[in-house]
C-alpha cells in the first residue's frame, strides 16, 4: 500500500531494544502516547503481536488507520525480519520499502553499509535521519547515544554511516573495569567532564588514557564523584577527533536529546565546528510523516 494524498491520522512507534514508546498523530496534534519498557530484549516471552494488541491497537478503534514502526521491532529479535537496505540509498527511498506485518501495520527496514571489509547496520536512526533531513538538513548527521551514529549523507542520500559505542564503552568501564571500581555514587561536574573532553580531544588516542583516569582518582587529582564525567568527556572527545579526522564534514546536526546533545556540542565547539541541533523525538516524527505521506 502507498500513501495517497495528505494523511492526518496514524500511529507512530519506535520500539527499541529496551522502550516502547508510541504516539498517535490527528491533524498534526498527538493525542496519545506511552512509553513501556517492554523492548524486544525485554518480551519475556510475549509476543510483540500481542503487546500491540493490548497497548497501541484501541487506539485504533474501529477504525483502520495506518501504524508505521521503526526500530529493532524489525529485527530478527522483533515482530518480523525486515531485510536491511544497502548503501548509499536515497532517503526517500527508505519509506518505499516498508514490510507489512499485520493490516495496515507496517516496519520501515534499518540500512546497513558493506564496504572493504567493514560492516555497519541501523535500526531505527534512518527514521530519525528522514526527518532531520527535512528539520535541519546537513551532510553529516550525528546521533549520540549508547551506540553513536555518525551517518554522511551528502544531495539528499545515505552514502556511508560508522557506529561509535561511546555510551556503551562508557557504561562498561564504569560500572566492570577497574576504573569505576569501589567509588562512591557519582555526581554530576561540568568542570570534570570539561576535563576529560580537553584530554580526549589532545590524545585521542584511548588506551593509555583509560587507565590513567582511574590513576587520577588514586592520587587525588580527579574526584572520586567526578569519574563518571571525566570519563564521558575523555570519550566523546576522543570519538570527534577520530571521527572528524577520517572525513571534514561541510555541515553537521545533532539529532538526540538534550543532555547528550550538549556534551556533544560542547566537544563540537572546542573543535571550532560548527553545528545545529535536532530534538531526536522531533526527527522521528517528522521522519514516521514523511513516510506516512510520500507513500510505503
Amino acid at each position: 500500500m502507498r500513501g495517497k494524498g495528505m494523511i492526518d491520522d496514524y500511529i507512530a512507534i519506535d520500539w527499541g531494544s529496551t522502550q516502547l514508546r508510541a504516539w498517535h498523530v490527528q491533524h498534526g496534534d498527538c493525542i496519545h502516547s506511552l512509553n513501556l519498557p517492554v523492548g524486544v530484549s525485554r518480551l519475556k516471552g510475549q509476543a510483540p503481536r500481542d503487546i500491540f494488541q493490548r497497548y497501541i491497537a484501541p487506539w485504533r478503534g474501529n477504525r483502520n488507520i495506518p501504524v508505521m514502526m521503526a526500530g529493532m521491532i524489525g529485527s530478527e529479535a522483533g515482530w518480523q525480519t525486515v531485510p536491511y537496505l544497502d548503501c548509499p540509498v536515497r532517503l526517500e527511498d527508505i519509506g518505499s520499502q516498508c514490510q507489512r506485518v499485520d493490516e495496515n501495520v507496517w516496519i520501515v527496514p534499518g540500512l546497513k553499509t558493506v564496504r572493504d571489509g567493514a560492516c555497519n547496520v541501523m535500526r531505527g536512526e534512518e527514521t530519525q535521519l528522514l526527518g532531520a533531513a527535512q528539520l535541519s538538513p546537513a551532510s553529516c548527521y550525528v546521533l549520540p547515544g549508547t551506540h553513536c551514529k555518525w551517518v554522511w549523507s551528502p544531495q539528499a542520500s545515505i552514502e556511508d554511516f560508522t557506529t561509535v559505542m561511546t555510551g556503551e564503552l562508557h557504561h562498561l568501564l564504569l560500572s566492570h573495569s577497574l576504573i569505576g571500581h569501589a567509588l562512591p555514587e557519582q555526581q554530576e561536574d561540568a568542570a570534570a567532564f570539561r576535563q576529560g573532553l580537553a584530554t580526549g580531544v589532545d590524545s585521542p588516542a584511548l588506551l593509555p588514557k583509560l587507565f590513567e583516569t582511574r590513576a587520577r582518582w588514586l592520587l587525588g587529582a580527579l574526584k572520586k564523584e567526578s569519574v563518571s564525567d571525566y570519563l564521558s568527556g575523555l570519550l566523546i572527545g576522543a570519538e570527534l577527533v577520530t571521527q572528524t579526522g577520517q572525513r571534514q564534514p561541510s555541515s553537521v546536526t545533532l539529532v538526540g536529546a538534550e543532555p547528550l546533545l550538549m556534551r556533544y556540542q560542547a566537544a563540537f565547539d572546542l573543535l571550532g565546528i560548527t553545528v545545529s541541533q535536532c530534538s531526536g523525538d522531533s526527527a522521528f516524527l517528522q521522519g514516521i510523516k514523511r513516510i506516512i505521506n510520500d507513500g510505503y
